[in-house]
């Protein structure tokens, strides 16, 4: 039986550096009761409105809710949302030390008008592309400090494609992270997805992995997983894979194991923001224990605990250790 408290008290004393595409999702809730009469779309009557962190951040936010200690490394923009988001990471207890803040940049905000408890409209405030040389150097050199310092145990990369991980900051930065002895982890998207060389854990869904082999997949199934780790693993050269695989679950292989993680029967509200679940919960343990089978398992089990939810929000530590000891130690 796997000593689920001594496991998650491990975690607790981990360091995390969380580097990637950082963003403010906002919330506007409201009540729907008709359509307008200037056009066939719903009227809203807004109740409140909420923020909460998003890309990177959410990471970061699921890292910090498990009880490692964290740090975030993002460029944003020099704006009000940017001091808004600032306020919301320290709040949270995340490190917002080396927080750049661009005058060239707008820090990123997604707009949600919610009425009965649906997205009635999405509103994208943003700027994709890459960071200026300036900026990916003094990124690097944040990291660079942090890892001298502090000694993190793992790295995760959250890549949203809005220009923060630029390909060169990428490989520099996976470098650093191995010289140091620093698990690297991976969130990708299609834009870098083969930049990410050598890296310990490697997590697309299998829409990314769809666009970045450009493959039409008829079954999702081992066999035809296998040989997608295969030509992922020829091309970047890492130790495991991780897809998400939607409501059939999460797929793992490495050089010692290889098995589809079918999802726990969920009722399910939204699932935004399960993929930076996944991939906060699947670096940390397997950060504290090396057991990625454990790690991709106890993953699997926070996506689908988030997903029961309306909107971002970060895995519940109590609630997680709870649901382990239930489904791994009944």
């Amino acid at each position: 039986m796997e000593d689920f408290d001594k496991l998650f008290d491990d975690i607790a004393g981990l360091k995390v550096a969380v580097i990637g595409d950082v963003m403010l999702d906002t919330y506007w809730w409201g009540k729907v009761e008709r359509i307008s009469p200037e056009a066939p779309v719903p009227v809203v009557m807004l109740d409140k409105k909420e923020q909460r962190l998003g890309g990177a951040g959410n990471v970061a936010l699921n890292t910090v809710s498990l009880g490692a200690k964290t740090a975030l490394f993002t460029v944003v923009g020099n704006d009000e949302d940017a001091n808004l988001l600032a306020h919301i990471l320290a709040k949270n207890q995340i490190d917002t030390s080396y927080l750049i803040k661009s005058e060239g940049r707008i820090t990123t905000n997604k707009t949600r008008v919610m009425g009965r408890n649906q997205q009635m409209m999405r509103l994208d405030t943003e700027i994709t592309t890459d960071i200026s040389a300036q900026e990916e150097q003094q990124l690097l050199q944040n990291l660079a400090a942090y890892i001298q310092t502090e000694q993190p145990s793992v790295a995760i990369f959250e890549d949203y494609n809005k220009g923060v991980l630029t390909e060169g900051l990428i490989g520099m930065a996976i470098a650093l992270c191995q010289k140091h002895g620093v698990v690297t982890a991976v969130d990708p998207k299609r834009k870098n997805f083969f930049a990410y060389k050598n890296t310990d854990i490697f997590k697309p869904n299998l829409k990314e992995v769809k666009d970045g082999l450009n493959v039409l997949l008829e079954d999702v199934n081992e066999h035809c997983l296998n040989d997608i780790h295969q030509q992922i693993n020829a091309k970047l050269g890492h130790k495991t894979s991780l897809i998400t695989l939607s409501e059939k679950g999460l797929f793992v292989q490495n050089a010692d194991c290889s098995k589809i993680i079918p999802t726990h029967v969920r009722t399910i509200a939204d699932v935004s923001g399960a993929g930076d679940t996944v991939i906060a919960v699947a670096s940390l343990v397997y950060a504290a224990n090396k057991n990625i089978l454990m790690a991709a398992e106890m993953a699997n089990l926070a996506g689908g605990l988030v997903c029961e939810e309306v909107g971002t929000v970060a895995i519940n530590k109590d609630k997680l250790l709870r649901e382990c000891k239930l489904v791994f130690n009944p």
